[in-house]
């Protein structure tokens, strides 16, 4: 009896990644596994690429995709859809799932002349309301993993074909990807992964389920060298058609030569590292020990299903800067959706899409919460559509709403040039200020947390070495534990405070430092009391500018601190211009000025600067703000903020007016 090996790889790079990155991962991955592929046309495979990098290789590498073209011409590879900018499904309202899925088989119908039946589900997250929109949209199947499957008590020997759901009466079928194969391609030598697959088929299976990042061929770590210097790729493919017990099909072939095996209803969840990832740190340290005790007691496979951990959307009330990005998204959505149809362009929709995309909303092993330039794309895309939206329909200059769903309404003060978002909580800090010029958020900075994997940092010493695969092969990345930075245990002290623009703290003459308690007492102003001290502090827009405003009945000395997202954090194109215009240090540098009235912030990648004014001469320092995370090639710092701390002697009677303005030019 022979097995059917359904090989599906998906090629995805993040909405505002770098052109440099892209190439190096066509180089080292794509071009590479296509044009090893295209030498062997009778193995039959199928892929998914995410839709604004299927644009980018068509027009940076067309002699590659080229070869992709021919190979689907003659049969041997199936196109797989999705959603366009590879958003999570269920993290976007059912209209956009829609023009997502259908813009992205559009486009595949017109690169490549098919239709796409079958769909990747982005980092494979599963809620019931999905296959409604999948079915509406023309999509027959998709792959999701078999711990799905187990987590409803199915048994793993019955997971070798396709089952059906449905949701409110829509069919949509589900392929199980078998872990096991993804945790043996590539790393396991080919022969061991051909026998494997040959046992199976002599146990009876019918089919070998694999879909997986297609990054695993040459840009994870030691990949390259292992599967295309050491022929890894080319080994496995001839051992294939060499077994008179494995075929190779598309999921098309096989779809439509088998019967489904019977109605399935999944829980919501993805794939079993996510479940992980998603917990906040604490838990996440629990989860993970009670998986490694179970694995110690050789229960964990029996048992796994029921070890479920947290859910994708769990990054939403775990991170408030994930929460208040996608928050802001379906606010833009709601905006879009409004419009009457004939206003509604493809541009339009083409930056809502972009801005939907996944990878800037989470973090784990992938997922780029963490990436600046991840998540500044997603800014620069929300804040373009908004700017053509208020084109269209004026937004009022002052609105109160819970945007964050938080319990409190923010208050947003908007005009043409600028939006500040005031959050009023206790220290009645911004949010978000937004330059609807540069298309970017200054406030887009993120917090340290305490992450589950920062245990791991006690043991540097011991985790400076990658850790090795046992046997022959190569050690998956979900294996390695390696530092691409020196990190101490100061580096993941968490924050206290939340950080934000214009965060207070007072100091009394005797030093001793109190942080106000702010209420309103107006939607643009705050007060705090503590004794006899009364501080006040007012927002307002004038003229394109930020103006804050800060009054004491006493005094002391005010401590205002910015967190200022600058897009080229500590690189080269980042620093800092005084008033005369000399340059003291770049963003990544230590700033100490003892009196100023005038800072500029030039950026070149932002094509901008911001313009810090001061009605009243005040102390500057200025200090990068750095995070600590950890990515497949090894725990990291970045760098997330230029933080500003002004120190401003204040006097009864007296006000400090402090004003950003942003510029584009240098």
């Amino acid at each position: 009896m022979t097995i059917s090996l359904l090989l599906g790889v998906h090629a995805h790079q993040p909405v505002g990644n770098f052109t440099e990155v892209i190439d190096d991962a066509h180089l080292r991955c794509y071009g590479m596994f296509i044009r090893v592929l295209h030498k062997y046309p009778d193995f039959r495979f199928s892929v998914h690429f995410s839709g604004w990098l299927l644009d980018l290789l068509y027009e940076r590498h067309p002699e590659d995709m080229q070869l992709l073209a021919e190979m689907t011409e003659r049969g041997q590879v199936e196109w797989f859809g999705s959603g366009d900018c590879e958003p999570v499904l269920a993290a976007i309202p059912h209209r956009d799932r829609l023009t997502q899925i259908e813009t992205l088989s559009a486009k595949i119908a017109r690169y490549t002349g098919t239709q796409p039946r079958g769909a990747w589900l982005t980092e494979r997250v599963w809620e019931s309301a999905v296959a409604s929109s999948l079915a509406e949209a023309g999509i027959e199947y998709v792959a999701v993993d078999d711990y799905h499957f187990l987590c409803t008590g199915a048994a793993a020997n019955t997971l070798d074909s396709f089952y059906t759901t449905e949701e409110s009466g829509r069919t949509l079928d589900l392929f199980p990807i078998s872990e096991q194969a993804r945790y043996r391609l590539p790393f396991s030598p080919a022969s061991e992964v051909v026998a494997w697959m040959e046992a199976l088929a002599h146990q009876g299976q019918r089919a070998i389920i694999y879909f997986d990042d297609i990054e695993k061929f040459g840009i994870w770590p030691e990949t390259y060298h292992w599967v295309y210097e050491r022929g890894w790729l080319a080994q496995f493919i001839e051992g294939v058609l060499a077994s008179p017990l494995i075929r190779t099909q598309t999921y098309a072939e096989y779809y439509a030569a088998n019967a489904t095996r019977g109605i399935v209803y999944l829980p919501t969840t993805s794939y079993i590292e996510m479940n992980e990832w998603s917990l906040p740190g604490p838990a996440a340290r629990t989860y993970h020990a009670l998986v490694e005790a179970e694995k110690q007691q050789g229960r964990f496979e029996a048992h796994k299903p029921f070890l479920r951990g947290g859910i994708w959307r769990n990054f939403f009330s775990r991170y408030p800067e994930s929460n208040w990005m996608h928050k802001r998204t379906l606010a833009a959505s709601e905006r879009y959706a409004a419009l009457a149809p004939a206003l509604k362009t493809d541009e339009l929709q083409e930056l809502l899409h972009r801005s939907q995309a996944n990878d800037a909303f989470w973090h784990g092993l992938f997922g780029g919460l963490y990436l600046p330039h991840l998540r500044r794309a997603i800014w620069n895309n929300l804040l373009a559509l908004e700017a053509r939206l208020d084109a269209i329909a004026p937004r009022a200059s002052v609105a109160s709403t819970d945007c964050d769903l938080d319990g409190h309404a923010e208050v947003f003060l908007a005009d043409r040039s600028l939006l500040a978002v005031i959050r009023p909580d206790s220290d009645a800090a911004l949010v978000e200020l937004s330059s609807y010029t540069l298309s970017h958020n200054f406030g887009d900075t993120l917090r340290r947390y305490e992450e589950g994997y920062h245990a791991r940092i006690v043991a540097a010493e011991a985790a400076a070495q990658p850790a090795a695969a046992d046997g022959d092969g190569i050690a998956s990345a979900h294996d390695r534990i390696s530092f691409k930075h020196v990190i101490s245990a100061e580096d993941v002290v968490p924050d206290a405070r939340p950080r934000g623009l214009f965060v207070d703290t007072w100091i009394n003459a005797d030093g001793t430092a109190i942080v106000p308690d702010y209420y309103a007492s107006s939607p643009l102003s705050y007060s705090a009391s503590d004794g006899e001290l009364k501080l006040r502090k007012h927002y307002a827009l004038e003229g394109g500018s930020l103006k804050a405003s800060y009054q004491a009945s006493e005094a002391g000395l005010l401590q205002v601190e910015l967190n200022l997202a600058m897009p080229s954090c500590d690189g080269y194109a980042g620093r800092y211009v005084l008033a005369d215009g000399s340059v003291p240090c770049g963003f990544g540098q230590a700033l100490d000025i003892d009196a100023a009235t005038r800072l500029l912030l030039v950026d070149g990648v932002l094509g901008g600067k911001l313009i810090l004014g001061s009605n009243q001469p005040v102390s500057i320092s200025g200090r990068p703000h750095f995070t600590v995370s950890q990515s497949e090639a090894g725990f990291e710092k970045i760098m997330q903020a230029a933080v500003l701390t002004l120190r401003w002697e204040a006097r009864p009677g007296q006000a400090l007016e402090l004003t950003l303005t942003a510029e584009t030019g240098e």
